[in-house]
């Protein structure tokens, strides 16, 4: 009898040596509207069932001259490619022993010959139910675990979006070049990774953390967008007045991201460490530094690293008021500041990376040309959105 040639019928792969037992079963097959493909020993049946298209389910033969059925049966379960398809053994073999044999190689189903087609045709149809709704789950646990990486993805970049936003509006704002937010940031990853493993500090210095403050590290000055340009581009020492006003930056800027998170409708972690970066990478380790004056461990870990970074960068940088320093100069004033402004551990975990610290700020070094684009960019900005509200101000 003709097979079926609908290629959406289901496909069956029929394993015997046997030309007499093969021949039934598979016109009974074909009456019940099925497709077949036929191997006449084990070697044939494991080339058949790995072609595609896959069989949707094998009737496997024991009793074979080159391998036995249960060792086909394994072979089968053992490739991924076709340990899916539901194996039935159909065989003379009816003891108790080979029966459990079978379901042991991995076979679904056991019928004992002489067969009943209606019996077999009635197993055949369950088992490929069953496949369907297995291969159903399979295929939507597969969808939903792409879409969790794709949807995670997705989110990765929309926190690095709106870091680099939020960013690059304070670095429009100010003389200093993107390349201070570019070393700072470089600093602190190098910090943190030296001190990962430090008993201080290995509760919190995750990889994910790490990675977490590596990008809210360019956000520690977010607030200087609220700083009024008399102030934040003055060529000159600021005066008392000023530099209270100047000391602003930290709230406004913890007050920025926290009104970022406002929009994402939640508190969103991958802003927490920005928050303390922007609020507290001014305070000392003694207590004497702004906005709380916040001593010791009292002081979030990220704005603490952030701390030494910070201090160097902006000592070996020029700015419209001061020269640059040497590195050198750079190291001993921070040096002098251990225990005093800075974490002992974290300074000496600078102190041990001075060299790296020197190769990350040639590689990111300042150009006049970068600092005329930013000046241009600002202007632009400004053009655009008009002045920032003077400090306090909303």
């Amino acid at each position: 009898m003709t097979p079926p040639a609908d290629p959406q019928h289901p496909l069956i792969l029929v394993v015997d040596d046997a030309p007499d037992s093969i021949e039934p079963i598979v016109n009974c097959l074909h009456r019940a509207g099925f497709r077949t493909r036929i191997a006449t020993n084990g070697e044939r049946a494991l080339a058949l069932a790995a072609s595609k298209p896959l069989p949707d389910l094998i009737l496997l033969d024991i009793s074979m001259p080159d391998r036995d059925g249960y060792d086909v049966c394994r072979q089968l379960m053992d490739d991924p490619l076709t340990a899916s398809i539901p194996v039935i053994f159909l065989t003379i073999r009816n003891e108790e022993v080979d029966e459990q044999l079978g379901f042991d190689a991995g076979a679904v189903d056991y019928i004992a010959k002489p067969i009943s087609p209606p019996l077999v045709l009635t197993r055949i149809r369950n088992h490929l139910t069953l496949k369907a709704a297995s291969d159903f789950l399979r295929d939507r646990n597969s969808y939903l675990e792409n879409e969790v990486v794709r949807r995670t993805r997705e989110l990765g970049l929309i926190q690095d979006a709106t870091i680099v936003a939020m960013a690059s509006l304070a670095e429009t704002r100010d003389n200093e070049t993107g390349n201070h937010i570019r070393r700072t940031q470089m600093y602190l990853r190098a910090l943190a990774k030296h001190l990962q493993h430090h008993p201080r500090f290995a509760a919190e210095l995750t990889d994910e953390n790490i990675e977490l403050m590596y990008k809210s590290a360019p956000l520690h000055d977010i607030g200087k967008v609220g700083i009024p340009d008399r102030i934040l581009l003055k060529p000159g020492k600021l005066t008392p007045a000023e530099f209270e006003i100047m000391k602003t930056h930290t709230t406004l800027g913890r007050d920025a991201i926290a009104k970022a998170e406002a929009l994402f409708g939640i508190a969103a972690s991958f802003l927490r460490f920005a928050k303390e970066i922007a609020f507290s990478h001014q305070e000392k380790w003694d207590g004497s530094g702004y906005p709380l004056g916040l001593n010791g461990g009292r002081i979030p870990l990220s704005a603490r690293l952030m701390a030494v970074a910070d201090v160097y960068d902006a000592l070996i940088s020029q700015r419209v008021y001061k020269p640059a320093l040497p590195h050198e100069e750079a190291v001993a004033i921070l040096k002098d500041g251990r225990g005093q402004h800075f974490d002992p551990d974290i300074l000496d975990a600078f102190l041990a990376l001075q060299d790296e610290f020197k190769l990350i700020a040639q590689r990111f070094a300042d150009n006049t040309d970068a600092a005329a684009t930013a000046e241009r960019e600002a202007e632009r900005l400004r053009l655009v959105f008009g002045d920032p509200p003077a400090a306090g101000l909303e």
